[in-house]
């Protein structure tokens, strides 16, 4: 019994866990895991593994996929062997979701439940909830150098700023308290467009791809730290 109601929850979160990203990975449905292949998410889009959290590096955590899901993931999540229909009902390496779904075998290290940390929202969930989201570089003190990453604003929490390393990332690097700063708009230099986010003696410097990408960030962010708590009317969630 504990089983069955086991792969019934899993069912259910399934049906969002392996949603088609904008990244332009496919939808999943959840009857089709273990039937049919799944594109893999490519490595290039997460800097960490996407069930544990954990950054990978070349030498103690590596990147391995998912072969239910397609997820990457590292080799102690993916530590677990199920018969897939789409491989002739072969074993395959699954990540202990997938295996928890797919067998209905109980593990025990199985952290469902487990309160989730602030920074614990998926790149991907959040962007296809946000007020908007998109590449964009911080650059660091001396403004020289920097950080690229994925910036989203979600719309479940709209006065905070995420900060992904990835844009499929399933935890985001850092976060900034959106209210109370003020948006500063700074020259074009070196064909870069430069905003500011400025609170006493705390400024945060960050570059956009385009000058139309930065209106909007600037505009976005100036709603958030004025407490505006809802999209502007006709105005969709970006990417």
């Amino acid at each position: 019994r504990d089983a069955i109601d086991r792969k019934e929850k899993r069912s259910e979160t399934f049906k969002t866990a392996v949603q088609g990203l904008e990244t332009g990975t496919p939808v999943l449905k959840t009857e089709e895991l273990g039937r049919r292949a799944p594109q893999w998410v490519r490595d290039n889009l997460v800097t960490m593994c996407m069930r544990c959290k954990e950054p990978f590096n070349a030498i103690m955590r590596r990147r391995h996929h998912c072969r239910a899901c397609g997820y990457v993931v590292c080799a102690r999540c993916s530590d677990y062997k199920a018969e897939l229909q789409y491989d002739g009902n072969r074993l395959n390496r699954v990540c202990q979701e997938c295996y928890v779904f797919l067998t209905g075998h109980v593990v025990l290290e199985d952290r469902e439940g487990k309160p989730k940390g602030i920074l614990e929202k998926g790149a991907a969930e959040v962007s296809g909830r946000s007020l908007l989201c998109s590449s964009l570089q911080l650059l660091d003190k001396n403004g020289k150098g920097g950080t690229r990453g994925w910036f989203v604003i979600p719309q479940d929490d709209p006065l905070v700023l995420y900060i992904y390393a990835a844009p499929q990332d399933v935890r985001a690097h850092t976060s900034i308290p959106l209210l109370g700063y003020q948006v500063r708009d700074l020259p074009q230099g070196d064909s870069r467009h430069l905003f500011q986010l400025v609170q006493s003696r705390q400024v945060y410097t960050f570059v956009a791809d385009t000058e139309e990408l930065k209106r909007r960030w600037m505009r976005a962010m100036a709603r958030s730290a004025a407490g505006i708590t809802y999209a502007e009317e006709g105005e969709d969630a970006d990417s």
